[in-house]
């Protein structure tokens, strides 16, 4: 017998490529809710042919992505007990309505459950962290205009964890990032206090070049009294230190490379991150110095903060090339072979491999 009345809620546009497989995850669901917001495909056409799928379309100008799941939310009938929020990008592993219903207690009101934000070509996670969109028909709305979050509208905010539900992140790369800068720039306005999206707005001005605009926003994000975690100011720092490399002025990414490993010592991402500086120095020793210290952390955080570069096939990578311009081939060699373990189909660790073969051949 079904415990609970649950629902599935989205927002979506021009993705029909993802109907079919989302509807088949989230088929479990008692009924599933999707605002379209203006699709110009045929993503309306396939998802009205489910029956279980409940389809809405609005056109939004300007466009807000809270507004637009604020939206979607309220078109689930009040007599639901759960909600579960995702995007057509998004797919439950099988089994997740059973495992909700068994962890989910009288008075929870929201869970916090595996997201896999980025796999590799075999399934495996490269980019693992909690997400807390599953939650109680009332008692909560989104909030910013990008980059939204779930914020408890009463004090009560009982959230549970569980490792037991998991949700694979398939996206396309295809669709445009334009309008997250405006949106970012809009919700500093609009909360200048808000410390998470300061961060990512100064990101997003590193992503898109706008390095003396990236530098400024980020020490403003250190400077907020909220910005108390950890992995985050590191990061901040990361992308500071990350500016000042492009811009050519190495001594002060050095400093901030430093800054962010002695914030965050348990992350790899420092050490990645001044290890490659170093090696567009072409400063081999120092190179070995910092992978070294990063393969000393043996444990993956779950963030969405974790850098892929820092657990792939990178740091062996770098020592592999570095241990091969300081004449150790030996060593070079070993590397090499773990960082093609890593990436066995990569065409230029293939042929790293084999040249520092040639070269132990002929010593």
């Amino acid at each position: 017998m079904k415990k609970y009345k649950i629902a599935v809620y989205a927002i979506t546009k021009n993705e029909e490529k993802h109907v079919d497989r989302w509807v088949g995850s989230m088929g479990e669901a008692d009924a599933i809710y999707v605002l379209d917001t203006f699709s110009t495909d045929k993503t309306v056409e396939k998802l009205k042919k489910y029956d279980k799928v409940h389809v809405t379309t609005k056109k939004y100008n300007p466009w807000r992505f809270d507004k637009a799941r604020n939206d979607s939310l309220n078109l689930i009938p009040k007599d639901f007990d759960i909600c579960v929020c995702t995007d057509l990008d998004e797919i439950f592993e099988k089994g997740w309505r059973k495992k909700l219903e068994e962890c989910w207690m009288k008075d929870t009101t929201r869970l916090q459950y595996n997201y896999n934000w980025s796999l590799d070509e075999n399934g495996r996670p490269l980019v693992n962290f909690y997400i807390s969109k599953i939650h109680a028909r009332t008692g909560y709305t989104w909030t910013h205009p990008v980059h939204e979050v779930l914020t408890p509208t009463t004090t009560r905010d009982n959230v549970i964890t569980t490792n037991d539900i998991t949700v694979n992140h398939y996206p396309d790369n295809k669709k445009s990032r334009g309008s997250y800068l405006p949106l970012l720039e809009l919700s500093v306005k609009e909360d200048p206090d808000d410390d998470r999206n300061m961060h990512y707005l100064g990101r997003e001005y590193m992503y898109y070049g706008k390095w003396n605009e990236a530098i400024d926003t980020l020490i403003k994000h250190l400077s907020l009294p909220r910005a108390l975690w950890k992995d985050e100011r590191c990061a901040s720092m990361r992308f500071i230190g990350r500016c000042y490399k492009n811009m050519h002025r190495y001594e002060e990414a050095k400093m901030w490379y430093k800054k962010a490993s002695e914030e965050a010592p348990y992350l790899r991402d420092s050490y990645i991150e001044m290890a490659l500086l170093y090696y567009e120095l072409e400063d081999w020793e120092n190179v070995i110095k910092e992978v070294n210290r990063a393969l000393h952390i043996k444990v993956k955080t779950k963030s969405y903060i974790n850098e892929v570069f820092s657990w792939n096939e990178t740091p062996y990578d770098l020592l592999a090339i570095s241990y091969y311009n300081i004449g150790n081939y030996v060593l070079a060699y070993k590397y090499s072979t773990l960082a093609l373990k890593e990436n066995p189909h990569d065409k230029r660790l293939k042929n790293n491999k084999a040249i520092i073969r040639e070269k132990l051949k002929n010593i």
